[in-house]
């Protein structure tokens, strides 16, 4: 993108130019964030880009795309340019306060849909979220299972912000409710009822993991999203003590879980009494969808650490 300011651009000149100079720069599906970012700029669908590719652009269309493109060869993430991502076929808006939500966290909700299938028809199923971010899992879940009330928690007030947008822009305020919370604090607030489910998509990537991450995860995402500061199962240790005093009796609690680690994972379920155990591969034949039952306990705890 070093060309003369005063050239007249077309579309498919500005695109070749753009989609090479990526190239070059090392970066993957340099067409495609080309496609979003130039799409973007002239708020067309993509396929306009290609029914009007000899159309020359204007210098403050031009202007506007370099200001998106500038942004991306600094490893921004696509999705927090546009501020904006799909997840399950819905539109999340998203922003450096939250994680982008991720392909492979679908099979987590698609694992939720199925195991609601097999419930009572016509039941309220009263779901537990920890760790909303963005809201994606909730709104997902939400929005897909009939009669479904999810309650999201985070300790995050910014992504709550987020995730409470996204809630508005979905119309789901009466199937969702936020709250802020730390689940390594005591959890009085949660003791009004027992949830039929337990989702949660915690931040599971080792500290020693972190530096070696994209810069695009390293240099933008929230890293209280992507890392615990300490082993990588921080967070599922606290998860599965939890879930015996936040479900019903057999409740079900579903996590997602990193590459490699479901056997960990699962066998630390196992520990703490869980029965019913499976795990489930994504679409990349990863194994990531670690789930079980456990029995009710009594509830005498402060849930404090």
């Amino acid at each position: 993108m070093t060309e003369e300011q005063d050239r007249v651009w077309t579309i498919k000149g500005l695109m070749k130019t753009a989609i090479s100079h990526l190239h070059r720069r090392g970066f993957n599906e340099a067409r495609l964030n080309v496609e979003l970012l130039l799409s973007h700029a002239l708020q067309c669908q993509r396929i306009e880009l290609y029914t009007n590719f000899q159309k020359p652009l204007t210098q403050e269309e031009v202007d506007h795309f370099r200001q998106l493109y500038e942004r991306r060869l600094k490893h921004e993430p696509v999705q927090y340019i546009l501020g904006a991502t799909n997840f399950m076929g819905l539109q999340m808006k998203v922003d450096a306060r939250v994680l982008i939500p991720r392909p492979e966290t679908e099979t987590l909700v698609e694992q939720t849909m199925i195991a609601c299938n097999d419930m009572s028809a016509g039941k309220k199923i009263h779901i537990l979220e920890i760790g909303t971010g963005s809201g994606n899992i909730a709104i997902a879940l939400a929005k897909y299972i009939r009669n479904a009330r999810v309650t999201s928690v985070d300790n995050s007030p910014e992504a709550l912000e987020v995730a409470h947008r996204n809630v508005l822009d979905h119309g789901l305020q009466s199937a969702i409710d936020l709250k802020e919370m730390n689940v390594f604090e005591p959890l009085d607030q949660l003791l009004l009822r027992r949830f039929d489910i337990l989702v949660s998509n915690p931040p599971y990537v080792p500290p020693d993991e972190w530096e070696t991450l994209r810069p695009e995860v390293k240099d933008y995402e929230p890293r209280s999203a992507t890392t615990d500061s300490e082993d990588g199962f921080e967070f599922y240790r606290r998860i599965f003590e939890l879930s015996p005093y936040l479900l019903i009796d057999r409740g079900l609690t579903l996590v997602e879980v990193g590459d490699g680690c479901a056997d960990r994972v699962i066998e630390m379920m196992r520990q703490e009494g869980f029965e019913n155990t499976s795990v489930t591969a994504d679409l990349q034949a990863v194994n990531r969808v670690v789930a079980g039952t456990c029995r009710a306990k009594s509830r005498n705890p402060t849930f404090s650490n």
